[in-house]
């Protein structure tokens, strides 16, 4: 392998994750036409996809430990898996993505609480930003209050509180547990997705089952995206270990490339004036918060030839998507 392939490879695993992110709400509307419910198929997908880590990885079982923060951890996790799937299945997909990035805002105030970071004026600035875009995609005079139109954009809100609230946690558990490997906490955030996800499913209206001529096509395309979607995190997790934390976070927003690119071509969703607007605030919002929480050696002008050798504390450079 050249130097130059070393070099991109990380960088294209994070790309090839963000583009599965960006891609997964298409066969969820599949499944959902075909009589599963979002809840039901984050269920059955998270299912799949934890067996499928805990079978591939299954010599890493031994270093689990278990504590009060993977119970939080996968709770976060499920609510960010139906929060994304319901919202991205009966909503504007693009609209819910952009509302699920929130995450500068959310993610300062859930870090100042449990990881006890002090609240700077730069994270305070940042998550005004990044709510001053979502006000600026929501605002209408017709409707009044910048809030979310519908319950697939409270479903997307709310899905992208989950999402930091869980990588706030993965940094938690990495301190807490540090002899936890990533594979493992990858297993936990899938598991806690289908258990949360099953729970929901209980009170849900429930649509008519696939009927029995689909069920094979319904059973191959969960058991598909579940063994993609944990192949796709794991192959995540091992660019995000050669990555630093804010070229990463940068990296990941080619999800939103990909989504509207996707909602364009499958679904005819075009972003209005509004959308547009909104999510370069949300996007720059999540750019320059990157470039803040860079590690400070990476500020220094001697240190500007190579960022790739920078040394990240391990609590910074670790950062799981719960994603279906």
């Amino acid at each position: 392998m050249t130097s130059s392939v070393r070099n991109a490879w990380p960088t294209l695993a994070i790309m090839l994750g963000a583009s599965v992110w960006g891609l997964v709400w298409y066969p969820m509307r599949m499944l959902a036409a075909m009589g599963l419910s979002g809840t039901a198929a984050s269920a059955t997908t998270s299912a799949a996809a934890c067996v499928f880590v805990l079978v591939a990885k299954r010599r890493s079982i031994s270093t689990l430990s278990w504590h009060w923060l993977l119970v939080g951890l996968g709770v976060a996790a499920g609510v960010t898996n139906i929060g994304f799937v319901w919202g991205a299945i009966h909503g504007q997909v693009m609209r819910v993505l952009l509302l699920f990035y929130l995450t500068p805002a959310w993610t300062a105030i859930f870090a100042h609480f449990i990881l006890k970071e002090r609240l700077t004026r730069a994270d305070a600035a940042l998550s005004l930003l990044s709510l001053a875009g979502a006000v600026t995609m929501l605002w209408s005079p017709e409707l009044g209050m910048p809030l979310p139109a519908d319950l697939a954009e409270w479903s997307g809100l709310m899905g992208g509180m989950g999402f930091a609230m869980s990588n706030v946690l993965v940094v938690k558990v990495t301190r807490t547990l540090p002899a936890m490997k990533p594979e493992m906490r990858t297993a936990v955030i899938f598991g806690g997705a289908a258990l949360i996800a099953s729970i929901v499913t209980l009170f849900e209206p429930m649509p008519a089952p696939p009927a029995a001529a689909l069920l094979p096509t319904v059973s191959l395309i969960v058991i598909g995206l579940g063994v993609v979607l944990a192949g796709n995190n794991m192959i995540v997790q091992l660019g995000l270990a050669r990555v630093p934390a804010n070229r990463a976070s940068i990296i990941m927003l080619f999800e939103l490339v990909v989504t509207a690119l996707s909602a364009w071509l499958f679904a005819g969703e075009v972003p209005g004036a509004r959308e547009w607007a909104g999510g370069a605030c949300i996007v720059v919002a999540c750019v320059l918060s990157a470039w803040v929480h860079r590690p400070r050696a990476a500020r220094s002008p001697s240190s500007a030839a190579s960022d790739i050798a920078i040394e990240v504390p391990e609590s910074k450079k670790k950062s799981t998507r719960a994603m279906v």
